[in-house]
């Protein structure tokens, strides 16, 4: 089997509701991810998924497109080898990365249809069924609109929820603590609560809120400081008793072994969209595993949930409101959630995903 072509797709739906954490300054309306598409000589294809919007495509498109094209697709790791050598002075971080994330994917989902198997099962499944928890609590939001969604996601069968704090760049923390106690009234003491500051506080700040949050029965603690603040998020790590929760970015074992190494990381984050796609991920958890660390991934869920079910030392997956929103628009379908548990579809090969072409058509470039 060999690779006749790369195309690439980027779907952006602009009447899709805007986000807002402790450190967009700006939230803008609209959803877009960009698609990623390996034909070959067999008829089969893989489809793939990752960040960068339209940068991402001339990258994939000028970059990496031209190493792939003729090449046998179940040679993977050579693949990927290749693509992080070819972006090597634009790349190891960002962009780039994000670019070989969704290559990288694609590679794995026509691998998959290729001994057609859902690509859970020739991961190598650790269950067939994984705990998700429901993702959003936008610092935008009123307290109204912010209790109203964490409830929603309980009445779906969640067990566990997560809001965001370190409002304004930090800077609005009573407001922070009084929305965290909002949702803890409102939601009773049975349900897990977590919590994200998207890079909002500075160290010392960070272990001062975490005192003021632990009343709350936080179950851990996102992001506290600056991703790249490896000495930072250690310190706030050693000096609370929440765990912290970091990684989403950060990018390759290579970054992550320093992350871990250091202490900055009690649950690891690894995001499939920007760590280098499947093939970097396994390595990822693998790696926390051999430090007896839990992995718990962010974003790009209907692609975790496969990687997920291979994963013995997961502890949950991110399921968030508006990428499911998105979802539902840009696939034919996929599996639901039910009870706060979530499940591969048993049978259907590679990711069991297919693009709807109606929205392909009028939203894709």
């Amino acid at each position: 089997m060999k690779i006749t072509d790369v195309k690439t797709t980027y779907i952006f739906i602009p009447h899709l509701g805007s986000i807002q954490d402790a450190t967009i300054r700006h939230p803008t309306p609209g959803r877009g991810q960009c698609f990623v598409h390996i034909l070959t000589d067999e008829g089969l294809e893989g489809l793939g998924v990752g960040d960068g919007g339209r940068a991402a495509q001339v990258l994939i498109n000028e970059s990496l497109k031209p190493i792939l094209t003729g090449a046998d697709p179940l040679y993977i790791e050579k693949l990927w080898d290749d693509m992080f050598w070819r972006v090597r002075g634009v790349g190891r971080k960002g962009l780039a990365f994000a670019a070989i994330s969704a290559v990288d994917t694609a590679l794995w989902d026509l691998k998959a249809k290729y001994f057609n198997l859902p690509l859970y099962k020739l991961l190598g499944p650790y269950t067939d069924s994984v705990p998700i928890y429901g993702s959003g609590g936008w610092t935008h939001f009123s307290v109204d609109e912010l209790v109203a969604e964490q409830v929603g996601y309980v009445e779906r069968g969640m067990k566990s929820v997560k809001m965001k704090v370190g409002k304004d760049f930090g800077n609005s923390e009573k407001e922070d603590i009084e929305r965290l106690a909002a949702v803890r009234q409102a939601l009773g003491n049975d349900v897990e609560i977590l919590i994200d500051a998207n890079n909002g506080y500075y160290a010392k700040q960070a272990i001062r809120m975490a005192r003021a949050f632990e009343p709350y029965r936080v179950g851990w603690f996102e992001e506290p400081v600056l991703a790249d603040d490896i000495e930072g998020l250690a310190a706030v790590a050693a000096a609370i008793d929440i765990p912290v929760a970091t990684g989403e970015h950060e990018y390759t074992k290579f970054g992550f072994r320093e992350l871990i190494a250091r202490g900055g990381a009690d649950i690891v984050q690894p995001d499939i969209g920007r760590v280098g796609g499947v093939t970097e991920w396994i390595k990822v958890a693998n790696l926390a595993h051999a430090f007896n660390l839990p992995v718990a991934p962010h974003a790009f869920q209907v692609i975790h949930l496969h990687v997920t079910c291979a994963t013995p030392n997961l502890r949950i997956v991110e399921y968030l409101g508006v990428a499911e929103e998105f979802d539902k628009l840009v696939y034919t379908e996929f599996p639901e959630p039910v009870d706060g548990m979530w499940s591969p579809y048993p049978d259907r090969p590679g990711l069991g995903l297919e693009l709807n072409p109606d929205v392909v058509k009028k939203y894709g470039s």
